[in-house]
């Protein structure tokens, strides 16, 4: 997969969002909550006039890069939201958190915050800087659309059910759009052209006439997605307050975060449970049976989503935000760590298997004509 160039002109224009919320910081009309909603609906206005007319050639040929324009430019401000909650910079965005949205004072809040000013902002450029020089990004845009979603399906919902909910502002409206977004530049993405791939018939003949015994990466993906389904399974009925001692006992000594009452962790283990644990079936059945052209493309969305997924919950379950009753314990740290990474790096392996080597994903090549000897 080729990264393209990052695209400088978004980069700084990006970076106007220093100076901006520094600004507006200190704006004593933005202490109510109304005048932070409207404030930053004008600013998200202006800001996408002044990239219109930068870039007018360059949305006519492909309207997402308006798009990935204003998250990058909203990724600095959620960068600058995170260093500050975490004590490393004052002055910038407590308007915000304050009387915005202060559920991004959470610990998950604090850490979405994290993936979208470093993950998200690089791949805006680089999806942006792609699109300048007419290049392909339909990797890194599944990879992202599959993160994005995943961020905004926990996020909104943990807010409107979690202890934050009586707490709804007027700028909780902003995020509404964010919902849409995704749609539509989803739909842009899978329309784009695969990158071209050929590969001779018999090449994709003999490697899809391999067993699984054969194919060694293969069988080991497949062991793991079946430990993975496992795991996702019995973390879903762990939410959802089976009775058994096996759930009590890993609630209570292992992942207590997911009794936190911000409701994000319920919310992201019941999404597990009812969209990742079938994909993972899905995927085992493409590891079997050649054919499975779908699976590149849906590797990359679920790697986008688990990994930003299982950012977010490992680092909210470890941060100081968190009550001390719901942090994982010390002496289950190791073991929360390692099958919680090994969680988030599975799907990752993969997408890159299914990158590497595609064959055995492709359309089955037709058989030879059958040659019919003449009956006397």
């Amino acid at each position: 997969m080729d990264i393209p160039p990052l695209a400088g002109k978004i980069a700084v224009l990006s970076l106007c969002a220093l100076p901006v919320s520094y600004v507006l910081n200190h704006v004593s009309a933005l202490s109510q909550s109304v005048g932070g909603a409207l404030m930053s609906a004008l600013i998200l206005g202006l800001l996408f006039v002044a990239i219109y007319n930068l870039s007018q050639g360059t949305i006519s040929y492909d309207p997402l890069y308006a798009v990935f324009a204003l998250f990058a430019f909203s990724s600095v401000v959620d960068l600058l939201i995170a260093l500050q909650e975490d004590g490393y910079m004052t002055g910038f965005m407590e308007f915000y958190t304050k009387e915005g949205e202060p559920y991004l004072r959470t610990a998950h809040g604090v850490f979405i915050c994290y993936w979208d000013g470093t993950v998200h902002y690089l791949l805006y450029l680089a999806m942006a800087g792609a699109i300048c020089r007419r290049k392909r990004y339909r990797n890194l845009g599944l990879y992202w659309l599959g993160s994005f979603i995943m961020s905004i399906l926990v996020f909104l919902p943990g807010n409107i059910l979690g202890k934050y909910s009586s707490e709804m502002r007027p700028t909780f409206f902003l995020a509404m759009p964010y919902m849409l977004v995704p749609c539509w530049a989803g739909m842009r993405v899978f329309s784009q052209p695969r990158a071209p791939t050929f590969y001779p018939p018999h090449v994709v003949q003999e490697e899809q006439r391999k067993g699984l015994l054969r194919r060694p990466a293969d069988l080991a993906l497949i062991i793991y997605l079946i430990l993975a389904g496992l795991f996702t399974l019995f973390r879903g009925l762990v939410v959802l307050d089976c009775p058994t001692d096996a759930c009590f006992i890993y609630i209570y000594q292992y992942e207590p975060y997911l009794r936190d009452p911000v409701a994000y962790p319920k919310v992201q283990m019941l999404l597990y449970m009812f969209y990742v644990l079938p994909f993972y079936g899905l995927a085992v059945y493409a590891l079997i049976f050649p054919g499975c052209t779908w699976l590149p493309d849906w590797a990359l969305v679920f790697a986008g989503a688990i990994g930003q997924a299982q950012f977010s919950h490992m680092g909210a379950s470890l941060h100081l935000r968190t009550p001390f009753t719901y942090r994982v314990p010390d002496d289950a740290w190791a073991c929360f760590f390692t099958c919680n990474l090994l969680y988030a790096l599975g799907p990752h392996l993969l997408a890159f298997r299914c990158l590497w080597r595609p064959t055995f994903f492709l359309h089955p090549p037709p058989g030879p004509p059958a040659y019919h000897k003449k009956q006397h």
